[in-house]
């Protein structure tokens, strides 16, 4: 479950992540408005090969979204789009990767995407890039073969716990 584009993403996100923090805008403030749904699009990540992968993501961060803003939904308001732009599980066998130990390396998974707050003509009304980094050990010991479906879940859970933070109530 390791496939060579999430690896090869990750160099590149850091950049591409300081550069999108500089013109993050912050969400405006739903006003006490309740949003009418939470929605993940994971097609641009499965145009660049996400299969599998993407798919089990796309359920992770729906079901994440849904715990975090479960006091947000049920009303009239925009649907939170969030859209995954890229996934990078880096290889993690276990210790930290320091200097003069085997690996180096990042031992950090990404994920970048982008949160749309969208009207009810479609019309977005706004965004916000985000990009969330957890250890890559987040997913428990590197040899248990259910590590890295772990790890897909611990990233759409932070994710979406920081997007919370970003989507004012009031």
């Amino acid at each position: 479950m390791r496939p060579g584009f999430l690896r090869a993403a990750g160099p590149l996100l850091g950049l591409v992540a300081l550069l999108g923090a500089a013109r993050a805008e912050e969400l405006p403030s739903l006003g006490g408005a309740r949003l009418s749904g939470v929605q993940v699009d994971v097609r641009p990540l499965i145009a660049l090969g996400g299969g599998t992968p993407a798919l089990e993501l796309r359920e992770d961060l729906l079901a994440a979204l849904r715990t975090a803003f479960a006091d947000r939904l049920g009303g009239r308001g925009p649907v939170l789009l969030v859209r995954i732009k890229g996934l990078s599980i880096n290889p993690y066998a276990g210790g930290d990767g320091g200097r003069g130990r085997l690996g180096g390396g990042t031992q950090s998974d990404y994920l970048d995407g982008e949160a749309l707050l969208v009207g009810r003509r479609g019309e977005i009304l706004a965004r916000h890039p985000q990009l969330s980094a957890v250890p890559a050990s987040s997913g428990g010991a590197w040899y248990d073969p259910d590590s890295e479906r772990r790890r897909l879940t611990a990233i759409a859970e932070h994710y979406a716990g920081w997007l919370r933070r970003a989507l004012p109530a009031d």
